[in-house]
């Protein structure tokens, strides 16, 4: 049996043994406790060069606590909660009442495949397949892929993570978003921007126009903006 199964036969017994748990805090109960939202404030990073985006909140306190629990720990039970906070941040003026005749397609930020292996799979695109099952208007894209020299973002700053990303972000031109479609990409965490910009350009290249992004923390170093026009409209 290779390590790559195991440890996703280890995530699906903490699944099984972890779910009464709110993944902020620990305490008992659901996977999100009421005391927990309570405390978040949705962000709206500037990003120059990027799309407009809007964040769950800032990476820190039980939302960074109950993000790492998903991401690294393997409370894969997390994912409908977080993915009810995205859906919460969609709704905060993203999305506009009436749907674009080719639909709202949510593309996921990709991740090396080596991380989502260990992950027991792309842990942003299951957010964006929990979203899309509670909202019939959203449709999931898994366009982007990174290649296999892309290495790990933590630690870089804008200029090296741009770096990483250049010539190893690809699209996979059979699951793009119908021409017309409004796109919305989606991530874990924003900290430079460059992931987003470069998911942005690559769509981009194929004719695809990133309408937002959504992400659950904001870890950028700049002010909010505050909301801006195009999520009161």
């Amino acid at each position: 049996m290779t390590t790559s199964v195991l440890r996703a036969l280890g995530a699906a017994l903490l699944d099984l043994l972890l779910p009464g748990a709110c993944g902020g805090c620990a305490a008992l109960g659901p996977g999100w406790c009421t005391a927990c939202g309570a405390g978040l404030v949705p962000s709206w990073p500037a990003l120059p060069g990027g799309p407009p985006v809007v964040a769950v909140g800032r990476y820190h306190g039980p939302l960074r606590t109950a993000l790492l629990a998903y991401k690294e720990r393997g409370r894969r039970d997390l994912a409908a909660p977080l993915a009810r906070l995205l859906a919460g941040a969609l709704h905060s003026g993203v999305l506009p009442a009436v749907t674009p005749p080719a639909g709202w397609w949510l593309v996921p930020a990709p991740s090396r495949s080596a991380a989502a292996r260990v992950r027991g799979g792309d842990h942003v695109e299951r957010l964006c397949r929990h979203l899309a099952r509670g909202d019939p208007r959203l449709r999931v894209a898994p366009a982007l892929t990174l290649g296999r020299r892309a290495r790990d973002s933590v630690g870089l700053d804008a200029a090296a993570r741009a770096a990483n990303l250049e010539g190893q972000l690809r699209v996979r031109v059979a699951e793009l978003p119908p021409a017309g479609g409004a796109v919305l990409l989606v991530d874990d965490v924003v900290t430079t921007g460059a992931t987003l910009r470069a998911c942005r350009a690559a769509l981009a290249r194929e004719g695809r126009h990133v309408t937002a992004g959504v992400v659950l923390a904001d870890a950028t170093r700049g002010r909010d903006q505050g909301i801006p026009d195009w999520a009161s409209k």
